[in-house]
């Protein structure tokens, strides 16, 4: 799954890497470090411009919420369980569907957070224990330092109880789609650990390659079969992950003192 990442990089760095036509200064977002579910975040999204003369789709550096709400959504309070949409049955759960088709987006990030479940936490539950174990973190991310393209999705929503004119009026909205976790060795294993990104989890956020990018983005591709192939995870070996500090554990915690890499795993955690 993905439920924190980094995204420290600007809008101008951003805009050089997805070749981006327009993006609001207004919203500007600070780098944040320990990027959690209902946060604002960057999304890259291809669409055409409110009021525009041209119906042309312009690439755009959009903020958006991080947890989907559909259109169809009564109220919004669903948004912050739906952060995740599973690769394999995007393209059918009525919450995620049409979105796929036309409203897909990119996630940049520097990386994601993932806390290990390994075989002595699942000990611990088969004991009985009350008292949930304490995890070790690990920051997964490219390993030639590029930014990390998560696949998304994108939606609006209307709040019916506002009027028009009310800057609240629209919530629009975002999820990342995530895939099965790559078992091929990491580029660079930690010393001690983990050698593969399932050994730290199950699922993982689907990187989409820079060749992706267009056809991902592209707005005019509605064809489901087609766009499913648009799904298959990366080439392996393109990943690294090392522990960092179970300070990532809370949300009051941001800084880029939270990427800083440990030898090894914090004492007292669990792999």
């Amino acid at each position: 799954m993905c439920g924190r990442y980094a995204a420290s990089r600007g809008p101008e760095d951003l805009a050089g890497v997805f070749e981006i036509e327009k993006w609001d200064s207004e919203e500007a977002l600070a780098p944040d470090y320990n990027v959690a579910p209902t946060k604002k975040v960057y999304a890259v999204l291809d669409r055409p411009l409110k009021d525009a003369d041209s119906p042309r789709p312009v690439r755009q550096l959009r903020r958006l919420t991080w947890g989907l709400v559909p259109s169809w959504a009564k109220t919004p309070e669903g948004g912050a369980r739906m952060i995740n949409a599973r690769a394999e049955t995007v393209h059918e759960k009525p919450s995620y569907r049409r979105a796929f088709a036309t409203r897909r987006c990119i996630v940049p990030a520097d990386g994601y957070y993932e806390w290990v479940t390994g075989a002595a936490e699942r000990d611990l539950e088969v004991e009985g224990r009350k008292k949930r174990p304490r995890k070790q973190p690990y920051f997964v991310l490219p390993a030639d330092g590029s930014v990390f393209a998560m696949a998304g999705l994108y939606e609006f929503w209307r709040d019916r109880t506002l009027p028009d004119e009310h800057p609240l009026a629209w919530w629009a909205t975002c999820s990342v789609i995530t895939t099965e976790a790559e078992t091929a060795p990491l580029a660079a294993a930690p010393a001690e650990g983990p050698r593969t990104l399932a050994d730290i989890h199950p699922r993982m956020p689907l990187m989409l390659t820079p060749d992706r990018w267009d056809a991902w983005l592209d707005p005019a591709r509605t064809d489901v079969d087609e766009l499913r192939t648009l799904l298959t995870p990366p080439p392996t070996g393109l990943m690294r992950a090392y522990p960092v500090s179970t300070a990532v554990s809370s949300v009051r915690n941001n800084g880029p003192e939270l990427l800083k890499e440990l030898e090894g795993p914090e004492e007292g955690t669990l792999f």
